[in-house]
């Protein structure tokens, strides 16, 4: 939402995410205005929320994440629930 402080706070620690992971075709980060748009099956109790979807998951659906929410948080989690672990080595 782009009247929440809490969001206001990520965009530049999401931001960096993203051109942390530009080059690793298994990771993509994005985000969206959860005001302007409404997703089945996303659930929206708070700003920001921030799901994760597993590259191969069959229903699609992604999982609520409960993290950190600093960069490194973020790189922990890619690395351990995700398909970022090689990036170092591209």
């Amino acid at each position: 939402a782009p009247w929440c402080g809490h969001c206001k706070k990520l965009e530049p620690i999401w931001n960096e995410l993203g051109t942390h992971y530009q080059d690793n075709k298994n990771v993509v980060i994005a985000k969206m205005d959860g005001t302007a748009n409404e997703v089945a099956d996303v659930n929206v109790r708070g700003f920001p929320t921030i799901k994760f979807y597993p590259a191969g998951k069959k229903d699609n659906k992604g999982l609520d994440y409960d993290g950190g929410r600093e960069y490194d948080d973020f790189v922990n989690y890619l690395n351990t629930h995700g398909k970022a672990k090689n990036h170092d080595e591209l």
